[in-house]
């Protein structure tokens, strides 16, 4: 015996809305997993350059270095819209140099920060800086 199933064309469009509803949840979720969800804090040149001072001096003071005075920053050569370069230097209060040098890549949305005092390195590859770092997040600091 045959038991034939009939649906009323307004059951039927409910019924394909609310599984294209889903499937467009599952994706976004999918794409959000797959992609980490994260997206870089600085979004541009003129960003980066402008907050990457103010962070890298906050880093420094959380480890015990004592700036000279304010960081001086500029694009690195090779930067793009899509790949973020910038430079900062200055000195210590004890007269040591201070290079830092940030990144940021909008396809990876890694971002990446090196700190050299007198040649050496304070922080390497780390994710974030002073108060953009939050507690508990693997970033690189030690």
């Amino acid at each position: 015996m045959k038991t034939a199933v009939k649906m009323s064309r307004k059951k039927a469009v409910i019924l394909g809305s609310a599984v294209l509803a889903v499937l467009v949840l599952a994706g976004g979720a999918a794409f959000l997993m797959l992609s980490g969800g994260e997206e870089l804090k600085y979004k541009s040149q003129a960003a980066l350059r402008k907050a990457l001072p103010v962070t890298a001096a906050a880093e420094l003071h959380q480890r015990g270095v004592t700036l000279a005075g304010p960081l001086k920053c500029a694009d690195l050569p090779g930067w793009s819209k899509e790949r973020l370069r910038v430079s900062c230097t200055g000195t210590t209060s004890d007269k040591k140099p201070v290079q830092v040098i940030g990144s940021g890549e909008k396809e990876t949305h890694k971002a990446a920060y090196t700190i050299l005092v007198d040649g050496r390195p304070v922080v390497e590859n780390a994710s974030c800086l002073g108060a953009d770092c939050r507690s508990g997040e693997a970033n690189g600091r030690g």
